[in-house]
């Protein structure tokens, strides 16, 4: 037996505060570090060298929507797809993840809609049947732990406490059912949720007004958490969609968190231009905002979202039953071409051409090939085919948009209001490389190969940053007394693998990632330990 239980040995530290690089040994005892002098003379069960690398805490993912990889109904099939998908952040060093992002969770619902919410669940998470939970208890008590090789925090959703509490009405709620969904949301957050996210372009959320989520707003306030949201539009009307976010900060106090913030679609290019300065400008008028980002050109999200928000209304049964008629397809051509007030539009932004499908379950052929090929080779036009294949899914289709402007990706990484986090979509198929490259990424790419950041900013955005803005506490640094969450790499060659070709590739130069004081990677390959638990934020 030693003094510690580890000792990483010869790094240098960076702390995750943005403080200058120390040279220091990093030990561990009980799940808790300790820092030493380099060199000093104490013994460990287990001693790493680490010399000539880097130690940093672990990398907080601010924005997942992993709700459902560790729950046991999540059924793999039996190559290890899914395995392999809940290795993907824990190979780039994360050790916590965030999800119930852009307005969707595995709870809070009232116990009569849930098995409503069923099928609403399968489609956006994609891995067999996973129910949701009354609320954030139930959902922690269906996390697996021995799925679990990351901890896990999870906002509360609006999307599915909306769904929860009044179905997919494209309605105002009522008085009680509001009241309804405040009670939900204030027990989900006394039990230790995160905070609150909307996805504005999702149904049920998108039938939200700004009344509905200023009222929500105020109670995620009153437990000091932030609203969190995808706004309601992020491409040509970028900008009011920001100003609607910036007022429900305003008028209910509470912090604001714009998530992955881009400036989407043709029409949209180049507006960060006038979003970040906004941004600051609300920040010394004393609004609490800050935002996150992903290293890519491209996002990602489920198919249906391409579509009208009118075609969701009822749920994805109904949903299904409209895309089988065709005045309906001809009502969503129309609406695609001429626009519907308030809806994003993403294909009449931009185009089927920059539209892949990631995920098609029953149809794995056509994964990684653009939408506009397929109908072409079908001899049918883009909606016909576009139709037919959430048909044939039931729905649960995830595509790949290519739609950003790397000089606003490059402005919104660089902004000090930003953070990073992959919303990885973690689903079989051919998902987007962000779930398994975004960290490495930007300490490679952007970080170390083009100066955008210097390390110090870089490991800030990805720990302390982050640790601060949710409230996690004793994470996101790396100091006497704080939990032993660690990652170690190589500044010198870390680097990203996934591409869109080979998603799940795992980074170059991380060596070493800790788990609650335990080695999860040792030299790049997972040890087989599962450290992680369910994080509840108080």
């Amino acid at each position: 037996m030693g003094d510690y239980d580890l000792v990483l040995r010869g790094g240098t530290v960076v702390d995750g505060t943005g403080a200058p690089a120390t040279r220091a040994d990093v030990a561990v005892r009980g799940g808790r570090i300790k820092v030493l002098a380099p060199g000093a003379g104490t013994s460990a069960t287990d001693e790493v060298d680490v010399s000539g690398q880097v130690v940093a805490p672990g990398f907080i993912d601010v924005h997942t929507h992993s709700d459902a990889l560790a729950a046991p109904h999540a059924a793999d099939d039996g190559e290890g797809a899914i395995e392999r998908l809940r290795l993907a952040p824990l190979l780039q060093g994360v050790t916590t993840e965030i999800s119930g992002n852009c307005g969707i969770s595995l709870f809070p619902s009232l116990p009569e809609l849930l098995p409503e919410l069923a099928e609403h669940v399968r489609v956006s998470f994609g891995l067999g049947t996973v129910p949701p939970a009354v609320d954030f208890d139930a959902f922690a008590a269906g996390q697996d732990p021995a799925l679990r090789h990351t901890h896990i925090a999870s906002l509360v959703g609006h999307g599915t406490l909306r769904a929860g509490v009044m179905g997919f009405d494209a309605r105002p709620p009522t008085a009680h059912e509001l009241d309804t969904m405040c009670a939900l949301l204030d027990r989900a957050l006394e039990q230790g949720a995160a905070g609150l996210s909307t996805g504005l372009i999702y149904p049920p959320g998108t039938y939200a007004g700004t009344e509905e989520i200023i009222a929500l707003a105020k109670v995620a306030a009153r437990h000091g958490k932030p609203y969190v949201t995808h706004l309601r539009d992020e491409m040509s009307q970028v900008e009011s969609a920001l100003e609607e976010a910036l007022e429900i900060a305003v008028r209910s106090g509470a912090s604001l968190q714009v998530s992955h913030h881009k400036t989407a679609g043709r029409h949209g290019w180049g507006a960060t231009l006038r979003t970040l300065p906004r941004l600051e400008r609300a920040r010394a008028a004393g609004v609490d905002v800050l935002c996150d980002v992903y290293p890519y050109t491209a996002g990602s999200t489920v198919l249906h979202a391409m579509l009208p928000p009118w075609t969701s209304e009822g749920g994805v049964g109904v949903m299904l039953e409209r895309l089988r008629r065709p005045e309906e397809r001809d009502r969503i051509r129309w609406d695609i071409v001429h626009g519907v007030p308030g809806w994003e539009n993403t294909v009449g932004n931009g185009g089927w051409d920059l539209i892949a499908v990631a995920a098609a379950p029953s149809r794995p052929g056509v994964e990684g090939r653009r939408i506009a090929d397929l109908a072409a080779e079908a001899g049918v036009d883009a909606i016909e085919y576009v139709c037919e294949l959430l048909l044939a899914e039931r729905g649960e289709v995830t595509i790949i948009s290519h739609s950003m402007h790397e000089d606003d990706v490059r402005r919104v990484l660089a902004s000090p209001l930003s953070m990073i986090g992959s919303d990885g979509v973690p689903k079989p198929g051919r998902p987007h490389p962000r779930w398994a490259g975004s960290f490495a990424r930007v300490l490679g790419h952007y970080g170390r190969d083009q100066g955008l950041l210097s390390l110090e900013t870089a490991v800030h955005k990805m720990t302390g940053l982050p640790a601060q803005r949710f409230g996690l506490t004793g994470r996101g640094v790396v100091r006497d007394g704080a939990l032993a969450d660690l990652v170690v790499f190589d500044p010198d060659t870390v680097q990203d693998g996934a591409t869109f070709e080979q998603p799940l590739l795992a980074p170059r130069g991380v060596s070493t990632v800790v788990v609650a004081g335990r080695a999860a990677v040792r030299d790049g390959r997972p040890t087989g330990t599962r450290a992680g638990e369910v994080v509840r934020v108080r």
